[in-house]
């Protein structure tokens, strides 16, 4: 899952919307560093990418995948799950895609504490590029698979992930409700066993 799906996952479990941003800025244990509140947001984050990436749907999607690309085809799956959530969006939220983003934007701007500089420069591009509401265009995602291949030689492979994911586009799409919905269910549970102070 991306950011739209953990921000959404994240607003339905009634946690923390910047310790579920936070998640993938952050190491080590969550509590020597935040108040129990973020630091649960931070640890429902962590679950929802170990549930996903052990989901029986993932290791089906990534059979869609060419075997050089099946080690990217995860990162590439986050973004489009991300795609499939924004592009069926009044099947999992009352109000629509550009009011939650607001919601979002406002309680993520109110946060006072400290927090490491790459997570301010991407939460800073994400509301001004308005990269969730971007999803719905299934095309955005290749740009975005694009700019992710550039930052290193590491993620160089992302750049042709694409191209998978378009040509099976109906099969993978019909994976996500399967997937979101235990995701969903999953997540609810963990936070119920998270302390609460």
């Amino acid at each position: 899952m991306n950011f739209l799906a953990h921000l959404h996952i994240a607003y339905r479990c009634n946690s923390d919307l910047a310790g579920n941003l936070l998640g993938d800025f952050v190491k080590g244990d969550p509590y020597a560093s935040y108040t129990t509140k973020v630091a649960n947001g931070i640890k429902l984050h962590r679950f929802v990418d170990s549930f996903t990436d052990k989901h029986e749907v993932m290791k089906q999607g990534k059979s869609y995948f060419p075997e050089e690309l099946r080690r990217f085809a995860p990162i590439a799956l986050d973004l489009f799950w991300d795609h499939c959530l924004a592009s069926r969006w009044a099947q999992y939220h009352p109000n629509n895609l550009d009011h939650f983003c607001d919601y979002a934007a406002r309680k993520i701007g109110l946060i006072d504490y400290h927090v490491p500089e790459r997570f301010s420069v991407v939460n800073k591009r994400v509301w001004e590029g308005r990269w969730l509401q971007s999803y719905v265009d299934f095309d955005n995602l290749e740009h975005a698979l694009y700019r992710m291949s550039t930052r290193s030689s590491r993620m160089a492979a992302l750049a042709y992930c694409f191209e998978s994911i378009d040509k099976n586009y109906q099969e993978l799409s019909s994976l996500f409700p399967t997937l979101y919905g235990d995701v969903l269910v999953a997540s609810k549970g963990y936070v119920e066993s998270l302390p609460q102070n």
